[in-house]
């Protein structure tokens, strides 16, 4: 028997791996928080190793060659079996904490103020709450799910689970300098006001002028804050108009802090409950029942 050939180091294939699925060197680097110029040296090495080109250029960005295709199919598979290995390595017991991700602005208004009733309900579920800021990893790394607000088309290899359809509406305090009078004008009266508005969402005002028939164009825009957190605690300081996803605010419009007198229109997004890859974890389905009842 011939002996077997030595691979290539972990770090180059997993360089190749990144740069392959991404078509990027800049987006490989920053998954694997190395720099642009290390993904590049690992590269070269992989090519004069194999003797092979496995990239061409393709625009501003790069593509596989077929020797590069050959290759990604490959390691993409692999890392995909190590990951799987490593997380029921990991994870033995289903009694182990299950680790939820989900945007901060959601777990503090949402999801937080609903535990007590999730660990009453589904006693058997250890939940772990990760609060996530900015964009996922394409596999949500170090998570078991996702709660969040999104909309198609979903990273590849994403398991959806489709929660709700996602309503916004606007609102503001009834303290608000004005809030008696505004409150039973016809909903074109925002056009008069500057809204507040927030970075991670910038596309749900135009998506809530666009539902109700109203130019976005003509929308103005006052002060801006980082996070919807940030935006909803100002608006029920009465600082002006937010714009918001229905299920964060409606303990708010309960106990009167906020007011939503045009109430709430559907978007193209959904309340979505995502995991990455085929794992079968019973806790996933019974976690996305659960925040149906909630949702609903």
């Amino acid at each position: 028997m011939s002996p077997r050939q030595p691979l290539p180091s972990l770090n180059a294939l997993r360089a190749f791996e990144a740069a392959a699925r991404l078509r990027s060197v800049s987006q490989a680097a920053a998954e694997l928080h190395v720099t642009h110029g290390a993904v590049s040296r690992q590269l070269r090495a992989l090519e004069e190793e194999l003797g092979l080109s496995l990239f061409e250029r393709d625009g501003r960005g790069i593509r596989p060659t077929a020797a590069g295709h050959r290759l990604l199919e490959a390691t993409s598979g692999a890392f995909s079996q190590l990951r799987d290995c490593i997380a029921s390595l990991r994870r033995p017991q289903r009694e182990d904490a299950f680790v939820l991700g989900c945007p901060g602005s959601l777990l503090a208004r949402w999801m937080i103020p609903r535990l007590q009733d999730l660990q009453h309900d589904l006693p058997g579920l250890t939940l772990h709450l990760a609060a996530q800021d900015g964009d996922f990893a394409p596999r949500l790394d170090g998570m078991d799910a996702a709660l969040m607000l999104g909309q198609a088309p979903w990273p590849a290899g994403w398991q959806v689970h489709t929660l709700a359809a996602e309503r916004i509406g606007p609102v503001f305090s009834p303290s608000m300098h004005g809030a008696h009078v505004l409150a039973h004008q016809p909903i074109t009266a925002v056009l008069g006001h500057a809204l507040l508005h927030t970075r991670s969402r910038p596309q749900a005002w135009p998506a809530w002028a666009a539902r109700n028939g109203i130019d976005a164009d003509k929308l103005s825009y006052g002060t801006g804050l980082e996070h919807l957190y940030y935006m909803l605690e100002a608006a029920v300081a009465g600082l002006g108009i937010a714009i918001a996803p229905e299920p964060l605010v409606a303990d708010d419009l309960v106990n009167g802090r906020l007011i939503a007198p045009w109430g709430f229109v559907e978007t193209d997004g959904c309340w979505a409950l995502c995991t990455a890859g085929d794992q079968q974890d019973p806790r996933v389905a019974a976690l996305a029942d659960w925040l149906r009842k909630q949702l609903a």
